[in-house]
C-alpha cells in the first residue's frame, strides 16, 4: 500500500518527461507537412534539399540543384521546412574561387 502513490508519481513523471514531448513533436511534425506549400524549401530524412514544386494528398514532388532535377517523395519522407541550420552558413560564406 506504501508503494502506491510512489507509483503514481513515477507514472506522472514518465508521462510528462516521456510521452507529452514526443506527442507534441508529432503534432508539430503533422501541422508541417499539412502546411507545406508550392515554392517552400525542404530537407529530406536522407538531407537532400530543395524546393517544393508541387504538393499532392501524400506525395510532394521538390526541385533539387541548378540542373532542377525534380525528385518525387512522401511527406512523411520530410525532416524539416526551411533551410537547414548548415546551409544557411555555407551560403552567407563567400566562395572560395
Amino acid at each position: 500500500m506504501e508503494m502506491i502513490p510512489l507509483i503514481a508519481i513515477f507514472m506522472g513523471v514518465f508521462y510528462f518527461l516521456m510521452i507529452r514531448p514526443e506527442q507534441k513533436r508529432k503534432k508539430q511534425k503533422a501541422e508541417m507537412m499539412d502546411a507545406l506549400q508550392v515554392g517552400d524549401n525542404i530537407t529530406t530524412i536522407g538531407g537532400m534539399v530543395g524546393k517544393v514544386v508541387r504538393v499532392r494528398d501524400d506525395l510532394v514532388t521538390f526541385e533539387t540543384g541548378e540542373d532542377r532535377v525534380r525528385i518525387q517523395i512522401m511527406k512523411w519522407a520530410i525532416a524539416n521546412k526551411g533551410l537547414d541550420k548548415t546551409e544557411t552558413a555555407q551560403q552567407d560564406q563567400p566562395s572560395a574561387q
